[in-house]
């Protein structure tokens, strides 16, 4: 059985519950608690080597340096390496937890009603500097919240964590990685009622059904649990794929969850519902029924299975890169050249100094005429450069590279975009996206003719 790990950070929803709903008053012992679980159920980092029964006196062991007092006062500092010599400041700020302190003072300020100088002078007391009883009532509290089992004289482990506030990400409640900067920015300065009043709001589309908004949290809470496992397991799905109007079974590895595109989806590695592609994206409230398999199971996929005897599984640095070199979603497709034409009115008002993509720039008259020559292939090179020659060198023109294979396989997000800048822009390359274009732009005409 895989083990549990706990790596959340204490955000002030999780403190609050480790307070037993009296934050203000039991901060420092729920900040303690926070310690305790990851000690117990931290990665290798955190968790120390102590068998999944034991004392007070087994952990304390463990815990705390060979000189560490056994008595019942408040121990001296007697090891500036022992943990009861750190203060609770340097529990929380670390590069390991990723805790930004700003962030974190400014949230518990607003939330306990504390001053500064009164929680200064808590962030510079030893977390670990108090009596044995209190560390005893920090197992007894731990084993009423259902994060021990005691019996027999002895604490145990459990074998599932108990419900608690989840932390939405490690470093930070708003530093969520596909929020922009300035959102970022945004919401750590306006989180929080102004006079009693909130003034910041984020409105998101969000197309999925009512009817299955509690299947989606319920996949989420089960892809939640297996990350939270040492090792992650391959996991089998069944797809309500929309291409091919049929359930069809997959088996992945699941890297990450993304909203993108109005809904949320599972960036994962394996088996496509066509089983064209390594990768896919599969659309949570879309998936039938999802369970863990082992990494012995003979009927993984030959790639999932190489890459996880290489110890190469993917992770979601690989999906930002390749999201980072061409401009789509649908980070497996291929990447082609896209040559756009803009009304130069329309794209000096709307376009020109936005954000879309890393690869998305202007460019000159001439450098397009040049990319045409060199990217494009016969007849198409032709025809485009008789295009390109039909049109003003004052317009504006912009390339950039996005993720594209033909009609049925590109990205819609994208392609969404463009159908906004209608009739504004031009579709130059790819080639069969013009033709796609063409071809909408003839079919719309005929049904407004009468």
């Amino acid at each position: 059985m895989s083990e549990l790990v706990f790596q959340d950070i204490p955000d002030v929803e999780l403190l609050q519950y480790l307070g037993r709903g009296y934050l203000k008053q039991n901060l420092l012992r729920a900040i303690r608690l926070w310690v305790w679980l990851r000690s117990l159920y931290g990665d290798h980092q955190d968790r120390i080597v102590l068998d999944d029964s034991f004392s007070y006196a087994d952990w304390r062991n463990t815990f705390f340096s060979s000189t560490h007092p056994k008595g019942e006062e408040i121990p001296a500092i007697h090891d500036s390496h022992c943990p009861c010599a750190k203060t609770v400041a340097e529990w929380l700020f670390s590069e390991k937890t990723g805790i930004v302190a700003t962030h974190w003072r400014k949230l518990i300020l607003a939330h306990t009603g504390m001053g500064e100088s009164e929680l200064d002078t808590l962030l510079q007391r030893r977390l670990f500097g108090v009596t044995r009883r209190s560390l005893q009532g920090d197992l007894e509290i731990l084993a009423k919240l259902g994060w021990l089992v005691y019996k027999y004289q002895k604490y145990y482990r459990v074998c599932e964590f108990p419900p608690y506030p989840i932390t939405i990400n490690k470093a930070g409640a708003y530093e969520l990685s596909f929020m922009h900067e300035d959102l970022v920015g945004f919401a750590e300065n306006h989180s929080q009622k102004i006079n009693g009043i909130q003034r910041f709001f984020l409105k998101l589309d969000y197309v999925i059904p009512r009817s299955t908004l509690d299947t989606v949290e319920d996949w989420q809470h089960e892809l939640r649990q297996l990350w939270a496992k040492t090792q992650v397991p391959p996991i089998k799905l069944t797809y309500g794929s929309a291409r091919l109007a049929n359930n069809v079974d997959c088996i992945v590895y699941p890297v990450c969850i993304y909203y993108v595109q109005r809904a949320v989806y599972l960036c994962a590695y394996g088996e496509s519902p066509q089983k064209d592609t390594n990768w896919y994206n599969f659309r949570l409230d879309r998936i039938r029924s999802l369970v863990a398999l082992e990494w012995t199971d003979p009927k993984l996929p030959s790639n999932l299975q190489q890459q996880y005897q290489q110890k190469s599984l993917p992770n979601p640095d690989d999906i930002a890169l390749e999201m980072s070199k061409a401009w789509g979603f649908d980070f497996y497709l291929p990447s082609q050249l896209m040559l756009l034409r803009f009304d130069r009115q329309f794209c000096d008002r709307y376009v020109k100094g936005t954000e879309r993509h890393d690869t998305f720039e202007e460019i000159s008259y001439q450098q397009v005429q040049r990319l045409i020559q060199r990217e494009i292939k016969q007849p198409q090179q032709q025809v485009l450069l008789k295009v390109l020659a039909k049109r003003s060198q004052t317009d504006a023109y912009y390339q950039a590279r996005i993720r594209y294979q033909d009609h049925e396989h590109r990205d819609n997000n994208l392609v969404m975009r463009l159908r906004a800048w209608q009739p504004k822009v031009e579709v130059l390359t790819p080639w069969d996206l013009r033709q796609s274009f063409a071809a909408d732009a003839a079919t719309q005409f005929m049904l407004y003719q009468n």
